[in-house]
């Protein structure tokens, strides 16, 4: 078949081959379909046939380096960033993703604290994340997915040391399943929404407040989510708006201190996980490259852990409490290579908030680099990622006095995620 060749010429569809043009004004009327030609010639406004899912594996690359980087650090206990991507997979999809992050935290005494200039030691052990979502095209206009994820999550152990912390611990599990529907009212808008059900359990040491230590059951409760979309396939165009309800949990404790009998005490702590909303967006910028990003935006200042026993210990003190919202924005360039290759870069930036940290949670806002690769072959997709992380500097306090200073901490993560198409 003798073809016209103009910007961006490939083959898809069956064999055939179709031409693109860099304005489409170069195409007139004639040009479309001439019959005295063997060629039918399609014009395209800046654009070919097969764009919008090129672009779609650019994105799945970016997104992938994005959830590595917003995950590492993030602020209160957020983990997994809750993104709901999956639901514009085309046709039926599902993937798997593992995620592992390694913090290098320490600090070292505030001078006008208890323990001045003593050390920390490394106070945040590694942890891994797991997850795995399924989305199903039911008919040209409606799409469900079901998503698992751990959204939330903290892990925290100071060493034996000199420093007033030692031997204190803190562990925080969450796991989620969100079910999602999404309707296409035309190819540009649609809305989707879904509930969440949430289990969370925690555990802590705090030996520097008599000795006290508590356990809380696991709890399971339900949120929702609602949101809507606007697309523009011709130019792999989508902006996607979710929001997040609050969560409240509330775990059967068991609290020991100096002060309780052995075995401690059965009391119930509040645990209220944050009110959320993401704004995510894609657009081609040129051929086979995509820009991407996001905003998210988490109410961490009413977050507060208060165990009624650890409160009458500390006149009221929270046991964890962050004074402010969380805003996270996330910028990204995607890239095809060949039929086979695309990569990806981002950078995330959560800014500081100032004031004290808790001693559960020592650090302040972040920025992140990631690195991003897609391996595509028939209706299977491997990604893989990398991300460096600079942690924010934070002064931890104690009764309202600082107690620690700890500064220049990073973190790396890796993730990989696996998808099919069927």
């Amino acid at each position: 078949m003798k073809i016209a060749r103009g910007f961006g010429a490939r083959t898809f569809g069956h064999g055939d081959e179709i031409a693109t043009f860099d304005n489409y004004h170069n195409c007139d009327a004639r040009s479309q379909f001439d019959p005295n030609v063997s060629t039918t010639i399609r014009c395209i406004q800046y654009k070919y046939h097969g764009w919008e899912e090129d672009m779609i594996k650019f994105l799945t690359a970016g997104l992938a380096t994005a959830a590595f980087t917003t995950g590492a650090y993030a602020g209160g206990i957020d983990r997994s960033g809750q993104s709901t991507s999956v639901i514009f997979e085309p046709g039926n999809y599902v993937e798997f993703s593992f995620r592992s992050v390694n913090p290098n935290v320490s600090g070292v005494g505030d001078p006008a604290g208890p323990t001045p200039g003593a050390a920390s030691g490394e106070v945040s052990p590694s942890y891994s994340l797991f997850g795995t979502a399924m989305k199903f095209a039911v008919n040209d206009r409606l799409d469900t997915a079901l998503i698992f994820d751990q959204p939330f999550g903290a892990d925290l152990a100071y060493p034996p040391s000199a420093y007033f912390a030692g031997g204190a611990t803190a562990v925080l599990r969450s796991n989620a399943f969100t079910g999602i529907a999404r309707y296409k009212f035309t190819d540009k808008f649609s809305v989707f929404g879904g509930l969440r059900q949430q289990s969370m359990k925690a555990a802590v040491g705090v030996p520097y407040v008599a000795g006290y230590s508590a356990s809380g059951a696991n709890d399971t409760q339900l949120g929702y989510l609602v949101g809507a979309a606007y697309e523009r396939p011709d130019i792999a165009l989508r902006v996607a708006l979710t929001y997040f309800s609050a969560i409240e949990h509330n775990l059967s404790t068991t609290e020991s201190s100096a002060f309780t009998p052995p075995g401690g005490i059965p009391t119930t702590t509040k645990i209220e996980t944050p009110q959320a909303i993401n704004l995510e967006f894609q657009t081609g910028i040129a051929a086979d490259t995509l820009l991407f990003g996001g905003v998210r935006w988490a109410e961490w200042s009413k977050f507060d852990i208060t165990p009624p026993h650890f409160a009458a210990l500390t006149g009221g003190a929270s046991l964890v409490q962050f004074g402010d919202d969380r805003y996270t924005y996330t910028l990204g360039v995607g890239r095809k290579l060949n039929e086979n290759w695309s990569v990806a870069g981002s950078v995330t930036h959560e800014p500081q908030v100032g004031g004290f940290a808790s001693n559960l949670q020592p650090t302040d806002g972040y920025t992140s680099l990631g690195v991003g690769v897609t391996y595509s072959q028939d209706n299977m997709k491997i990604q893989a990622g990398v991300a460096h992380t600079w942690i924010g500097d934070a002064t931890t306090g104690l009764f309202g006095g600082p107690v620690g200073n700890f500064e220049d901490n990073t973190a790396l993560a890796f993730g990989m995620k696996v998808g099919f198409s069927f």
